[in-house]
């Protein structure tokens, strides 16, 4: 079994989930008192959502790359990144490590095309619903077609994950007006919907959903074990 390395915080609310996924996963598969071999490096959420805010990339850079290292160093044979907004910076965080990382976008259109879908709706945080470096992976190495929310449903998808769900809060009528959000998103012809922050699954399921739900935390969480449990020399199930 290869050693996973998670660098999460970002929130820690959503890191649980990773940890207790990869570890259920991998007692299922295993069986018995099987657990995952892992390393977590935990950042401040605070610290990063501030450089966020500013615009400090570079600055949230150096803080990534330099947990990355520490799970490597740590005995890590991989790394995920527990976040979606932050794989913003996962081409400049594998440029200074030797271990691969596993792209949670790469994972998750591994799982929408082996439903045959070609259009799906992206929920996240601003960055990864506006920015190019979530939406143009899934289409330009994909092949996938991907609609956003309007302007202003994108700044309620955003002001809920900071101001609540990033904070343990799970309101009624917040979850309201994310069913809102992804009903446009289906009137509008996506075949799916993506979870493309790590806490929207704290307030919506594949219950709330007509069509397919991809949660990206479990999707990502998953893709993990699957490749900690691969033969050596086996790739990230990552599709170019």
């Amino acid at each position: 079994m290869k050693t996973i390395g998670l660098i999460g915080g970002m929130s820690w609310e959503s890191s649980i989930e990773y940890y207790r996924i990869i570890n259920q996963t991998v007692r299922h598969r295993l069986g018995g008192l099987h657990s995952a071999k892992s390393v977590m490096v935990s950042l401040d959420f605070a610290e990063i959502e501030a450089l966020q805010q500013q615009g400090q990339w570079q600055h949230a850079a150096q803080l990534m790359i330099a947990a990355a290292q520490s799970v490597q160093n740590g005995g890590a044979d991989f790394v995920i990144l527990c976040t979606n907004t932050m794989h913003k910076l996962a081409d400049e965080v594998q440029k200074h490590i030797r271990i691969p990382l596993l792209h949670i976008a790469d994972a998750t259109a591994q799982r929408i095309k082996a439903q045959d879908l070609k259009k799906v709706g992206l929920l996240g945080t601003q960055f990864t619903m506006e920015e190019g470096f979530y939406k143009d992976r899934l289409t330009q190495s994909h092949g996938l077609e991907v609609i956003i929310p309007t302007r202003q449903e994108r700044e309620i998808v955003h002001r809920v994950i900071y101001d609540e769900l990033c904070l343990g809060q799970i309101k009624q009528a917040s979850k309201d007006e994310y069913l809102r959000i992804m009903d446009h998103l289906v009137q509008r012809g996506a075949q799916g919907l993506i979870l493309g922050c790590t806490e929207i699954s704290l307030l919506v399921g594949q219950a709330d959903c007509p069509i397919a739900l991809f949660d990206t935390t479990q999707i990502h969480a998953v893709a993990a074990v699957e490749y900690a449990l691969a033969s050596p020399g086996s790739a990230p199930g990552v599709a170019a």
